[in-house]
């Protein structure tokens, strides 16, 4: 394991998971709660959160962002870093319903119509919100070659991305952090 994920994992489960009753936004309860915003917008950690999503988006790509809010801090930071190492990615939140002034839209930020995009989120259980906001960016004109979570706590996004013909992959699973997947 690389320093970067050790540092990402022990913080993750330090900071970002907690343990209790909690009522998912599916409406399902767990006994397990994941805030990995705790995590990817944590300093000491942020520029490793950055690199380990860095190391896994295709070279092709040129922008990077999804659905806000769970998509931001992943997006933004890895765009910034990227640029401070060279690469330029260009940043992009999907707003959760049209805009009805200004430009209007779903878009906000720099997505192009030509662009190749990795769809980014902070956790997923089930992946609609990837998919979501993937299919807003296919509509818009884009190509998504990637769906990325930092958390993948529900083991479902996978076959959901695969049956709409996108790749799915997490920089860490439920049992990466010590619980079974709660998908469906």
């Amino acid at each position: 394991m690389s320093d970067a994920r050790a540092r990402v994992l022990e913080h993750l489960l330090t900071y970002s998971v907690r343990r209790g009753d909690f009522i998912l936004k599916s409406g399902r309860t767990s006994s397990w709660f994941i805030d990995s915003k705790q995590t990817i917008c944590a300093p000491e950690v942020m520029v490793d959160v950055a690199s380990l999503v860095l190391e896994r988006v295709p070279d092709a790509a040129t922008a990077v962002g999804g659905l806000t809010m769970g998509a931001d801090g992943v997006s933004f930071i890895t765009a910034g870093v990227a640029a401070v190492r060279g690469r330029s990615l260009r940043a992009f939140s999907v707003r959760k319903e049209v805009k009805d002034h200004g430009a209007g839209g779903r878009i906000a930020g720099r997505l192009l119509v030509d662009d190749v995009v990795v769809i980014t989120e902070d956790t997923v259980t089930r992946g609609t919100s990837l998919l979501e906001a993937a299919r807003v960016v296919r509509d818009y004109g884009a190509t998504v070659v990637l769906l990325l979570a930092v958390v993948d706590r529900g083991g479902t996004a996978a076959a959901m991305a695969a049956e709409e013909g996108w790749e799915f992959d997490a920089l860490f699973s439920a049992p990466d952090l010590g619980f079974d997947y709660e998908g469906a």
